[in-house]
């Protein structure tokens, strides 16, 4: 089991789901709402929350929604409604030290002013579009 909480500690994310493999979107949507990659832990429909009436969520597209603690704001994950995927940040859980980033998405839209190390996948926006065909 892994668990986290917002800064504030009004909302608290749990899920069974392994959070040692790290995804780094780089979309233009994800960049605004982190101010850089959104680094997250695919939680897969695995997610038990509490303090829920703490939750704000945005419809960020017609197939996902984001949510944020109405508290703290801390960004708590981007949900994906069909198939329902929960992708949380990584930082939220607090034994995620030894997670490594295992994915890259959206390169294409990645910024020159910062670059990983890791040797990992790395789909452009169309090879996601391409998933969803």
């Amino acid at each position: 089991m892994n668990q986290g909480r917002c800064l504030c500690g009004a909302v608290g994310i749990t899920t069974y789901q392994n959070i040692e493999n790290i995804n780094a979107c780089h979309c233009k949507t994800c960049q605004k709402w982190n101010g850089g990659p959104f680094l997250s832990v695919d939680c897969k429909n695995d997610l038990q929350i509490e303090g829920a009436e703490n939750i704000s969520t945005y419809s960020s597209s017609a197939w996902a929604e984001r949510a944020f603690c109405n508290k703290c704001g801390t960004h708590l994950f981007y949900h994906l409604l069909q198939p329902s995927v929960y992708y949380v940040p990584v930082a939220l859980f607090e034994n995620s030290h030894s997670s490594k980033l295992s994915n890259q998405v959206y390169v294409d839209s990645k910024p020159a002013y910062y670059n990983f190390v890791e040797k990992t996948p790395m789909l452009n926006k169309q090879d996601i579009l391409n998933l969803f065909k």
